[in-house]
């Protein structure tokens, strides 16, 4: 660990060393990551200056940083903070940390133009404040089940200056008959008994992320309430596992949106299921 007035560079080198006996996947990058964040410059900047010294205020949070990802908590969490497209989103426990491949549903976004978006499970807002922030003028409802993660969006939206395109909501779908341009969702997906590393497991909220036996029976869940609520779109976009694809395609084209697509993400796993209204 980092004591009063250590170098940078023996810093690094401890919770390198640190994090490879704990098993984190990613030591040298981690380590990184924490310190360039807490002292405020960039990695490159981090490790071309190799006679740094620390101040011993960033020294102690150095050193409770690495602690906490010792324990595995994720570096997003311990930061309390995750970049994801062009903006930055406030995390904790109470949201899943963006990913990266989440990305592709505001793609989607981007290609359909819409001028209204309903997001289902919003969690830390990413999806829905990201569309709004690359779609000028796009108007957003994006809901929640859980009201602290309604509480980070909605601080979020604020933060971003966003909260006049997006609207939040406490629970799954409007109450009332809704007709939109596009519908997002990045439902519950992983089957009961996939074990996570524990990273994810041991972290972010078990309800957003388990989905039933096979991973879809949220996502059947849903799609069937939108049908019996009147909230409709003629494009939908979803979120999903790997060997979902089919399935959610079927049930896709069960609900009406018969023109139906999977797309893999760069690693080549089925990562969205895309249905249009014929």
């Amino acid at each position: 660990m980092p004591g009063k007035g250590a170098g940078a560079t023996d810093a690094l080198s401890a919770a390198i060393d640190a994090f490879n006996a704990a098993g984190v996947e990613t030591p040298r990058l981690d380590a990184e990551i924490l310190l360039s964040e807490l002292i405020g410059v960039d990695r490159a900047s981090l490790i071309a200056d190799r006679d740094m010294t620390l101040d011993p205020a960033v020294s102690r949070a150095f050193s409770e940083a690495v602690k906490r990802r010792i324990r595995r908590e994720p570096v997003a969490y311990i930061l309390g903070s995750k970049g994801f497209r062009h903006i930055d989103l406030h995390v904790d426990q109470r949201v899943l940390i963006p990913r990266p491949e989440t990305e592709m549903l505001v793609d989607l976004a981007l290609e359909t133009g819409p001028a209204t978006v309903l997001e289902v499970g919003t969690g830390s807002g990413a999806i829905a404040l990201a569309v709004a922030d690359e779609i000028p003028g796009c108007s957003v409802l994006a809901t929640d089940i859980s009201d602290g993660a309604i509480e980070v969006a909605a601080a979020n939206a604020s933060r971003l200056g966003l909260e006049g395109q997006v609207r939040f909501k406490l629970g799954s779908l409007p109450d009332d008959p809704a007709r939109f341009d596009l519908i997002l969702a990045n439902l519950p997906y992983v089957p009961d008994s996939d074990s996570l590393p524990p990273e994810v497991g041991q972290w972010e909220p078990a309800g957003a992320l388990f989905g039933g036996p096979d991973g879809t029976e949220v996502i059947a869940d849903v799609l069937g309430r939108l049908n019996e609520r009147g909230i409709d779109a003629p494009v939908i976009g979803l979120e999903i596992g790997t060997g979902q694809g089919t399935r959610v395609e079927e049930l896709l084209a069960s609900h009406g949106w018969s023109d139906t697509e999977v797309r893999h993400d760069l690693a080549g796993i089925e990562r969205v299921a895309i249905g249009r209204r014929p």
